[in-house]
């Protein structure tokens, strides 16, 4: 099914799509032989946001690495392949959705149009190795999801609903009746394919942060209950099934009961020949063998994750120091299905850092090797991309859900929330760095 045309047709636009010259003349490329990768730099998001969807779709069918344009959206898209393995050498680049949806009369809606409407922003994937785009939020969260609240008051996202609907904060549900949430999280997943992008999900596993749904009744998670844990697999093996390829698993370094004196979710997780199993079952389950599992944080103890069923873990070194990063690289250049990666930031990020830091970190995630197959994995928040005002930053937008509109329009809460001038520099120094790097 070509979802991209029904979701189209259910907002009421035609499917013919339209070149759109300006952003193909204002288009970075990548330098030499990624001359034909494109994306929009030199912006702030609302440049992107305050487009239709419509219009969004036309700017990503214009920056087709292939150079053809399509009138139409084709209607097989394949994820850009880089092989079995390719979460190993990714950058895995956090898009907060709820953030950055629809926010009108305290109701917060449609971040999945958001999301989509941001991809023509992101870099392309490199020769060596791809860009994945995680996504913050797509099941319900448990503290007031679809709802705006103020910036002091908890609506956190380290909360999910299972066996329930997907999120009121993503799905544009107003136009359920002629496209279905799951078609439009499909939507989503092929347009990132089509822009050589990866797409995957972000959530947490601790029992207490976890609701499921069952006879209509919100129970707390249990992972020692069969039936909760083979409502979790069900609910990753469809999203996987949607087009997504990656998973994010919060706190999955402590599985099995490890390094808990610094564990700092709520309840009980698996144990590790749980998790084992788990992800067994889920690439069992879909028939994919090139599903990467990302674990947030990461120890020395490396066997450990990759014998899990880890591809990739974070917060194991920083990218201030770049010849600690490369020597890194070189040290485990013979580890290929599992690799600790290089953060800029987390989510955890509570601000702080310069500029010039941040992009420090950028240049170390990807360069910091000797040979490009050699990459290790890089972790980026949307921040580090698009940097937000100076009195929020990443944590407090995963822990609060405010409006920063000054007239009630979305329009005005994404032109404030992001910083602006200053934002846009950034934003053109960030992509001239994918740019030299693009062609390895």
């Amino acid at each position: 099914m070509n979802t991209c045309n029904e979701l189209l047709k259910a907002l009421n636009e035609n499917t013919n799509l339209e070149r759109d010259t300006f952003s193909e003349y204002i288009a970075f490329h990548g330098v030499g032989d990624a001359y034909s990768k494109r994306w929009l730099g030199n912006i702030v998001p609302s440049d992107l946001l305050k487009l239709s969807v419509k219009q969004a779709v036309n700017i990503i069918a214009t920056l087709s690495e292939s150079g053809i344009f399509y009138e139409n959206f084709p209607d097989n898209i394949v994820t850009p392949n880089y092989g079995d393995k390719w979460g190993r050498l990714a950058n895995y680049i956090e898009i907060n959705d709820r953030a950055i949806a629809v926010m009108d009369n305290g109701c917060t809606c449609s971040g999945i149009l958001s999301a989509i409407k941001l991809l023509a922003a992101i870099p392309p994937s490199a020769k060596s190795w791809a860009n994945c785009v995680i996504l913050s939020q797509i099941w319900q969260n448990i503290y007031g999801d679809a709802y705006e609240k103020g910036p002091a008051e908890e609506n956190s996202i380290y909360g999910i609903r299972l066996n329930a609907p997907y999120s009121d904060n993503i799905i544009d549900y107003s136009i359920a009746d002629k496209i279905s949430p799951e078609q439009q999280l499909k939507a989503f997943a092929d347009l990132a394919h089509f822009r050589g992008l990866k797409a995957g999900f972000r959530h947490v596993i601790s029992a207490d942060q976890i609701k499921v749904s069952i006879d209509g009744k919100d129970v707390v998670f249990d992972w020692c209950n069969p039936q909760h844990q083979e409502i979790y697999i069900n609910e990753c093996v469809k999203l996987i099934n949607l087009g997504f390829e990656c998973m994010f698993i919060d706190s999955a370094k402590h599985i099995g009961g490890y390094d808990c004196e610094n564990y700092t979710g709520v309840g009980d997780l698996p144990e590790y020949g749980q998790m084992q199993y788990i992800l067994n079952e889920i690439r069992s389950r879909t028939g994919r063998t090139d599903l990467s599992f990302v674990g947030e944080k990461s120890s020395d103890d490396f066997e450990r994750y990759r014998m899990m069923g880890l591809t990739a873990g974070t917060d194991f070194i920083m990218g201030d120091d770049f010849y600690a990063v490369r020597e890194l690289s070189e040290k485990l250049k013979y580890m290929r299905d599992y690799a600790p990666g290089i953060e800029v930031t987390n989510d955890n990020y509570s601000g702080g850092l310069s500029y010039e830091q941040l992009l420090n970190r950028i240049n170390s995630a990807l360069f910091g090797y000797y040979t490009a197959s050699d990459k290790l994995p890089g972790f980026m928040q949307m921040s580090d991309l698009f940097p937000l005002r100076y009195d929020t930053n990443t944590h407090h937008l995963m822990m609060t859900n405010p409006s920063y509109s000054t007239d009630g329009t979305s329009l005005s809460h994404w032109e404030n929330l992001f910083a602006k001038d200053d934002g846009r520099y950034y934003n053109k120094c960030a992509g001239e760095l994918f740019a030299y790097a693009l062609c390895r």
